[in-house]
């Protein structure tokens, strides 16, 4: 693997979400979602990310799409934060992609922030990949949560990186 880079998200990405809405891609995130999901999911990355709300990307090596993450605006214990959330295709996972893009995603998120402090993760609490891509990084574990997505429960792990002090 060379050094990745993070591309951001465009109109011709849709596949790459199809590629990953899969039984085994979506074991930790209670299944795969149905077509028109998918389709609204890629229609509301562009619309946030031409509004600024988010900034979504492909993960690349060398030019091929290994995956995606990004960042949104959220509402985090009563503060205005970010939140993160990733996957990477079968074919590229165990070795460090999604580490390396988290890693980039960080620089990037300090850099447009506007305003906000902190940035949160919320991996299921059985991934073990995911919630070490967290640990990997820096992030702190700082509680559990269980809250309904995609038609069940889901427990989460609650990470949080301070992003450091905000100037307003």
């Amino acid at each position: 693997m060379t050094a990745l880079l993070l591309r951001p998200w465009s109109a011709e990405d849709l596949p790459l979400l199809t590629q990953a809405n899969t039984p085994t891609m979506t074991a930790h995130l209670n299944g795969p979602e149905s077509e028109q999901e998918l389709i609204d999911r890629h229609a509301r990355y562009l619309r946030l990310g031409e509004s600024g709300e988010a900034r979504m990307f492909v993960i690349e090596d060398d030019g091929v799409p290994l995956g995606s993450i990004g960042w949104w605006n959220v509402d985090w214990r009563g503060s205005a934060a970010l939140e993160t959330g990733w996957f990477v295709l079968p074919e590229a996972q165990g070795r460090g992609a999604a580490s390396e893009a988290l890693a980039l995603l960080v620089v990037d998120a300090r850099e447009h922030r506007a305003g906000r402090r902190f940035l949160t993760a919320f991996p299921g609490a059985e991934n073990a990949a995911s919630n070490g891509v967290c640990r990997r990084n820096g992030f702190a574990l700082v509680g559990t949560i269980t809250e309904t997505f995609r038609g069940g429960e889901l427990v989460m792990n609650e990470w949080m990186l301070d992003l450091g002090a905000v100037d307003d």
